[in-house]
């Protein structure tokens, strides 16, 4: 109730979200409370005037919860995985019109994502939104859960007018990354961010490492850019136009050039077929990733970027010579 309160004077908080039923990667770990928190929840909305938010993984949660007068709902990231548990959640819903918002799912996977919005949307619901929190990876890296913001960029464009909002707070999973990756939505205009806030963060049950108290909530919002997505400035809109169309001229020219190297591969798939060669040439393709990236470098592109584009090309590659090595007619 302090929590909420405080986030309520800031002025730019919107609506309360709070998980009482918390499914942990661990059973040993803190769950939640369960329903008796919903009460709880309501309590904090009914005092500061926000609408309030729920996670739901299945149907008792969502009867739970809309029993209890809970304004929004969620389906969070390991149940947006499971089609069973999105149909139950979705179920459950029909007849409502109850707003529900979608995590991911935990891999970076765009068709399960716009499946699940799809499931609850044949349920009859249309306030629907996404919500992009990241995905899990063996790889290490510096958050939490990766970005990978081509993701919810693809979502947007194949989902027009989808309301997407970032939770910044499970992607970065500590403090002090929370700001850079908040405006990194912004900038992508994203159209709201889900952040975890408490009264003494290191004194939490769950999540300790990535909250934030009321009050560095507050200079997080206040320190953000908000960016103009209608240009209206005629030099400026005349100067980007130009630049685009460089950025299509080059564009072209990158196909071509692909173009040619898969011919240019197709031929090398010949010549092993004719001569009983495999496909791949372990020590040939770790040549190609050192140099590449060697040479990336010195063209200041990041070694994750060089890196993915000659997996592509690569991946690619093999695909076209196999398709000439079984190919009987060639």
């Amino acid at each position: 109730m302090q929590t909420a309160v405080a986030l309520k004077k800031l002025g730019r908080v919107h609506a309360l979200r709070a998980g009482v039923w918390k499914p942990r990667t661990r059973p040993s770990a803190f769950e939640g409370i369960g329903s008796a928190a919903l009460a709880w929840i309501r309590s904090a909305g009914k005092a500061t005037g926000l609408p309030t938010a729920v996670e739901v993984a299945n149907s008792r949660h969502v009867e739970d919860a809309l029993k209890a007068g809970i304004d929004i709902l969620w389906v969070g990231a390991r149940s947006s995985a499971n089609p069973f548990a999105v149909q139950e959640i979705a179920d459950t819903l029909r007849g409502t019109d109850t707003p529900v918002l979608v995590k991911n799912p935990i891999n970076p996977d765009i068709e399960l994502w716009i499946g699940a919005l799809e499931r609850i949307n044949k349920a009859g619901i249309t306030k629907l939104g996404a919500i992009h929190r990241g995905f899990s990876t063996f790889e290490r890296s510096h958050y939490r859960n990766k970005p990978n913001w081509e993701i919810p960029i693809e979502l947007k464009r194949r989902v027009p007018g989808l309301p997407i909002i970032c939770d910044p707070s499970h992607i970065c999973g500590r403090r002090d990354t929370l700001q850079a990756v908040s405006q990194t939505a912004m900038d992508l205009n994203f159209d709201g961010l889900m952040i975890e806030a408490h009264i003494r963060p290191d004194e939490a049950l769950s999540d300790a490492q990535q909250q934030l108290t009321p009050e560095e909530t507050g200079a997080l919002l206040n320190h953000l850019v908000f960016r103009k997505e209608v240009i209206t400035d005629v030099l400026t809109r005349t100067k980007l136009e130009e630049l685009r169309e460089r950025i299509d001229k080059i564009d072209h020219e990158v196909l071509d050039i692909m173009a040619e190297r898969m011919s240019v591969a197709e031929q090398i798939g010949v010549y092993k077929k004719q001569n009983n060669i495999t496909i791949l040439q372990s020590q040939r393709w770790d040549e190609i990733v050192r140099t590449r990236l060697q040479e990336g470098q010195m063209k200041n592109l990041t070694e994750e970027f060089v890196t993915k584009l000659f997996e592509i090309i690569h991946q690619e590659s093999i695909a076209h010579q196999s398709h000439v090595m079984n190919d009987p007619g060639q």
